[in-house]
């Protein structure tokens, strides 16, 4: 999951809360459209859904990438499982490029990440 820094609360416990708390996905909204995310988000879905294309519901190819976008954040499911260390990457990357925090949900430490300031990203904190 990707997310704006500004919209979630730096301190782990209130983080873990918070992501809880968004990923209820019980709001009475679209959860496919990028306009209601902010501009740097926006932008980075466009640049991952160039390199893994949404998942289309009405094919029989179930290769593609579920999105969930909400206003501070973009939650994503990989079903290309042979592309999943290249997903991995690419996120990371698109992250730091547009100055957004990485919360790894799958990895064992669920460590989540944010800019460093210097087109990066560092450690803030996991489990």
């Amino acid at each position: 999951m990707v997310f704006a820094p500004e919209a979630a609360p730096a301190q782990r416990p209130a983080f873990i809360d918070w992501y809880d708390s968004e990923t209820d996905w019980d709001a009475d909204h679209d959860y496919n459209d990028p306009a209601r995310a902010t501009p740097a988000l926006q932008a980075f879905y466009a640049d991952m859904a160039a390199e893994f294309p949404p998942l289309d519901v009405e094919s029989d190819d179930d290769t593609g990438t579920e999105y969930a976008i909400a206003p501070g954040l973009v939650y994503m499911s990989f079903h290309d499982w042979d592309r999943i260390d290249e997903a991995h990457g690419t996120v990371t990357r698109l992250a730091a490029l547009h100055g957004l925090g990485f919360f790894d949900v799958s990895s064992d430490l669920a460590e989540t990440w944010l800019p460093n300031g210097k087109g990066g990203l560092r450690l803030a904190h996991a489990d």
